[in-house]
């Protein structure tokens, strides 16, 4: 009797010191575990988004063959442009896109594109992006990280605070959510005295040859330098641009046609939760690697749709360079070709254009005539308009077939075959999508949009 008695209290204790244990390691961060960063992850699971973004890494290069050194400059001047914006978007800076745009054609020597003074802190981001893409093959140093944390907060201030610039940070790091006073402490980083040994080991690894696929590497990269949160501000921005740095280095290229802040400025919500899993973990990284690559996924394919607006806008204006336009048309028309999600119509044109009314009706009846524009609707109450790329003909329905419009993650695609075997899938933008579906839009017109660079 006394026997059993003792056998169960020492169960009892047994099973109290392992849940005790237990829930112990459920509430320690990721840093907290001894050899934190020896990461681990299921190769099965991670197998297949991998091979998906490898293809369509394929899929995208192929497609960038056919377009010319200016123009593959162009794409990437646009890609590199919405990677600034919507990584400081994600840490609630909001930049101006022209000013952006308009600082890195100036550095990369891009004529012809819309000249908007920028501002020093822009400038700033901008050449941090392209130092990295341009030295993408080059060691990573902690003086390297410290300049561009700098060139972050030319004025050494962040949101009115003055903050730690051009060096680690020297106090506690809590990443924090909710109103003073009942704020939610989602992470606390490594103490300031561990900073510069974890660093140290970050950047050896970041600079060691590995048997690991560059993209998976990316992905830690990121979350690695994020976990550690080196410095006072900048950390995000910071980790994403070295995760382009990896990619880069799997492709041997300092041209960026895609990049993952866009993705993930579309539902931060979705990437705070899965790094704050991931970071209160043991070193699984499976699901973090699993959410990266599938990021990555719609990010490249987005970039697709990038290379697709730039194809078509040259072969528009190749087949349209000799026809006489004025200025005023010429940079409405152009706004529209990059992308400009709006129906084009009088009142449209009249916004854009910054002219009147009558002046966007002349303009619109002078590219009617001239067959750059094409009415959407014959005789419709409330006219609108589309650009004639040069397919937008009864001609180009014979050489499409099996044609629909598909919803898929959020966005809208337009898949096809051509000439019977070349299988198309396009980006479409959604109010495109939703016009065809109501009948405002012809099928015509969409493949003539989307579709002309394809036709020979």
């Amino acid at each position: 009797m006394f026997a059993t008695i003792y056998l169960y209290f020492c169960r009892k204790i047994c099973d109290d010191i392992d849940r005790i244990t237990t829930q112990k390691h459920k509430n320690m961060y990721i840093h907290e575990h001894e050899n934190w960063t020896d990461f681990r992850w299921s190769p099965e699971a991670v197998a297949l988004p991998l091979d998906e973004v490898c293809r369509e890494q394929g899929k995208l290069v192929g497609r960038l063959s056919n377009l010319g050194f200016d123009s593959q400059l162009k794409a990437m001047a646009e890609n590199l442009t919405r990677d600034v914006v919507y990584s400081s978007e994600i840490e609630g800076i909001r930049l101006n896109v022209d000013e952006v745009r308009s600082s890195i054609a100036r550095r990369l020597g891009i004529e012809g594109m819309k000249f908007t003074p920028s501002s020093h802190y822009v400038d700033g981001v901008v050449a941090v992006m392209l130092d990295a893409m341009e030295h993408f093959d080059q060691p990573l140093t902690k003086e390297k990280l410290c300049g561009w944390q700098s060139a972050f907060f030319p004025s050494g201030f962040s949101e009115g605070s003055n903050i730690e610039v051009g060096k680690y940070r020297t106090h506690d790091e809590h990443v924090v959510s909710g109103l003073w006073g009942r704020e939610r402490v989602h992470y606390m980083a490594p103490s300031p005295d561990r900073v510069e040994e974890e660093m140290v080991k970050f950047i050896d690894w970041y600079n060691a040859d590995k048997p690991i696929s560059p993209v998976i590497r990316s992905a830690i990269v990121h979350l690695w330098f994020v976990s550690i949160h080196p410095f006072e501000d900048g950390n995000g921005r910071l980790a994403r641009i070295l995760g382009d740095m990896y990619l880069a280095r799997g492709d041997n290229s300092r041209f960026r046609f895609y990049n993952i802040s866009s993705e993930i400025n579309r539902d931060k919500n979705h990437y705070y939760d899965i790094l704050e899993r991931v970071q209160h973990g043991d070193g699984d990284i499976t699901e973090w690697i699993v959410w990266y690559l599938h990021t990555l996924l719609a990010a490249i394919r987005e970039a697709s749709a990038t290379v697709s607006t730039v194809l078509n806008k040259s072969f528009f204006w190749m087949r349209f360079a000799s026809v006489p336009m004025t200025e005023r048309q010429t940079n409405t028309l152009n706004l529209f070709l990059d992308g400009y999600e709006a129906k084009i119509t009088s009142k449209t044109w009249a916004n854009l254009s910054k002219c009147s009314k009558d002046t966007a009706i002349r303009d619109i009846q002078d590219l009617l005539e001239k067959h750059i524009l094409i009415e959407d609707i014959p005789g419709a109450k409330r006219p609108s308009y589309s650009i004639n790329y040069g397919g937008a003909t009864d001609d180009i329905m014979k050489r499409f077939n099996d044609i629909a419009i598909q919803e898929e993650a959020g966005g809208f695609f337009l898949t096809a075959v051509l000439d019977g075997k070349t299988k198309v899938r396009e980006r479409l933008l959604v109010l495109d999508a939703e016009r065809y579906q109501k009948g405002d839009l012809p099928m015509v017109h969409l493949l003539g949009k989307y579709c002309t660079y394809m036709l020979k």
